[in-house]
């Protein structure tokens, strides 16, 4: 099988990301479920390449990115929450936030070639129906 390219996943992940009712989903599962948007959406890629994931490497792509989520993005996102509700207290918030979104965006590819990397080293199953994003959304 060839590899995954992390640039193609990039692509592919803005454009479903900007359609419809997508990015309101995909944050209601990271908000509400506790979910990680950019595996999602690798898991939204995956079944477009019809290739399917078992439990064992889903659990092995949450093992790969949870530091990094935890460590990283999710203190980002919660500087960015903080800002936001005191925003009238702070000069120059329009740049700052402006900053942190591209710094945040930069960190969500680095994460997303975190995924990929990991999913290279799988052996992945071709489905004609794959259904990747309802394994992990089902998951307790």
């Amino acid at each position: 099988m060839n590899l995954l390219n992390s640039d193609d996943f990039w692509q592919f992940a803005c454009q479903l990301y900007s359609k419809d009712d997508m990015q309101a989903r995909l944050l209601d599962y990271q908000n509400q479920q506790g979910k990680n948007v950019n595996l999602c959406l690798l898991l939204y890629y995956l079944d477009s390449l019809e290739l399917a994931l078992n439990n064992s490497q889903l659990n092995q792509l949450e093992l790969c990115i949870i530091e990094f989520d935890e460590q990283v993005l999710k203190p980002l996102r919660k500087t960015r929450a903080y800002l936001k509700a005191n925003q009238t207290e702070i000069a120059d918030y329009a740049a700052i936030r402006i900053d942190l979104l591209n710094a945040e965006l930069k960190l969500e590819k680095q994460q997303q070639g975190m995924l990929i990397d990991a999913v290279n080293k799988f052996r992945l199953v071709t489905y004609p129906e794959p259904n990747n994003i309802r394994l992990y959304l089902l998951e307790l």
